[in-house]
Order: C-alpha cells, then structure tokens, then sequence
C-alpha cells in the first residue's frame, strides 16, 4: 500500500509539473486572449460613445427643426409685423447662434476623440505586445498507403491557404508509387483540377474522391491525420525549416513502429512493405 501511495504521489507530481510546462508554452495563446479582452473594452467604450452621440445628434435635430420652423414663420410675416416682431427676431438669432456654436465645439470635441480613439488601438496592438506576430499559415499534404499503413510523405506547403493544384500535383509526382492503382482524397478543389486528371493519365491510376462530408470514408487518412496533430501538440517551432525537421522525425518513427492495423500483428509499416515484396 505505501508503494502504491508513493507511486500515486509521484504521478501526481509528474502532472503538476507537465502542466506548468504547457502553461508556460501558452505563453502566446495567453497573450492573444489578453489582447482580444482588451480590444473587446475598447470596442464597448466606442459603442458607449457613439450611442451618446446619436442622442446629442437627435437632440440637435430637433432644436434644427424647431429653429428653421420658427424663421420661416417669422419670414411669413408682412413687412409691418416683422418690423413689430423686432425682438423676436433678435432672440431667435441668439438662440440660433448659441445652438450652432454648441453644436460646432461637439464636432471639433468628435475629431478629437476619435484621433486619440485611434491612437489608443494603435498602441494596444504596439504596445505591450510587440513580440506578438500573427503567425503564416503552413500546409502539410498527407499521404499514406492504405494498404501497408506507411506514410509516403509529408510535403510541406509555405504558401499555406494560397496552396495553388500545381503545387500539391507537383508533390504527388514525386512521391507517389510508380506502381499506384487508385488515388483517394477528399473532393478539394486541388484534386478536380485538370493538372491531376493529366497526372493520373500519365501514370495511369484513378482518382477516387471521397463522399462530401464522410471523412469516414477516407478513415485511415483521417485517423493519420489525428495522430500527426496529437503528436505536434507539444512541438514549438519558428520557422517552416524547424517544421519540416518535425515532419521528418514523425515519417521516421511513424513507419519503424508497429502499426496496430495491419494484418500481421507487431509489424512496423515499413517491414509489412517488405514483407509484401518478398511474397
């Protein structure tokens, strides 16, 4: 029982540790909250600012109304009646004044609210976060033989969402098989291309797309693409050459290790290929 209380012990710290060493690695993530919390203060303050804005603009509107109503029945009048209504003409050019001249500070108060509105985001995404970048976006084809389990490779795209049919149709060239019969993918709009229809009548093999929405369908795929993002979880990088060498140490020790899937139990994806060829 002691053994099983120092051991249970020991896990216990061996968790704690491993969390503060993920905390720690979330150093980013943390600094991308903060600055979205922040903005998300900044983006209340302006909408605070600009509903008390439409008020003063309603209010000012309606003192307009009031004011162009009140001089367009003063110039009804006949010369007379004007003459009697002297005064009321001249407490109407006061009130007149006295509103465009409140009005006038407001719009000069706006600039200048609005430039120093502009100023605080400019320093919230500057300021306290200097060392934080937007990161680019990488693109990582997989392929992989469905029947030995190998991974064939992991080409690895810089240009990310821009990845154009010629590239991906480039990498496929050079790592598919000589001896490739069937090609299954997803119905992605770099496989219904006529850049791959063109490679597979070349090599003479057949394009299978999956069903829309049925990643069941492409399972094997599917299920290596879950145990590639399982195991960059804990991996930091800062450059696509850091992350090519990630990919490389993965396709290495991904085909030398036994593979669950395969017929022969034990066997890595590797030796069943060979084996395969021995037959």
């Amino acid at each position: 029982m002691q053994g099983y209380i120092a051991v249970t012990q020991d896990r216990k710290r061996v968790k704690h540790q491993e969390k503060g060493e993920i905390e720690s690695k979330g150093g980013r993530k943390s600094k991308k909250q903060a600055i979205w919390r922040a903005h998300q203060v900044l983006r209340n303050a302006r909408y605070q600012v600009r509903e008390q804005r439409k008020a003063e603009d309603g209010v000012w509107m309606v003192l307009r109304k009031q004011l162009l109503l009140e001089q367009t029945v003063f110039q009804a009048l006949t010369k007379a009646e004007r003459h009697q209504q002297r005064s009321t003409r001249e407490a109407w050019k006061q009130r007149w004044g006295a509103a465009w001249a409140h009005h006038r500070v407001l719009i000069v108060v706006r600039q200048q609210e609005d430039t120093q509105w502009q100023k605080e985001r400019q320093q919230l995404l500057k300021g306290p976060f200097e060392d934080f970048s937007t990161p680019s976006w990488l693109a990582i084809l997989v392929m992989t033989d469905n029947c030995t389990r190998q991974c064939l490779g992991l080409p690895l795209f810089v240009a990310g969402p821009k990845v154009t049919a010629e590239m991906v149709v480039e990498a496929l060239a050079t790592l598919l098989p000589p001896e490739l019969h069937y090609l299954i993918s997803d119905q992605g709009v770099h496989f219904r291309t006529q850049t791959l229809a063109r490679l597979a009548q070349q090599r003479d093999f057949i394009w299978v797309p999956v069903a829309r929405h049925r990643p069941q369908s492409n399972g094997i795929a599917e299920r290596f693409v879950r145990t590639l993002k399982e195991w960059l979880a804990d991996k930091i990088w800062q450059s696509p050459a850091e992350l090519n060498l990630f990919l490389v140490d993965f396709l290495r020790d991904y085909n030398a290790r036994p593979h669950q899937g395969l017929p022969i139990p034990g066997l890595s994806p590797d030796e069943f290929a060979k084996r395969i060829w021995l037959m």
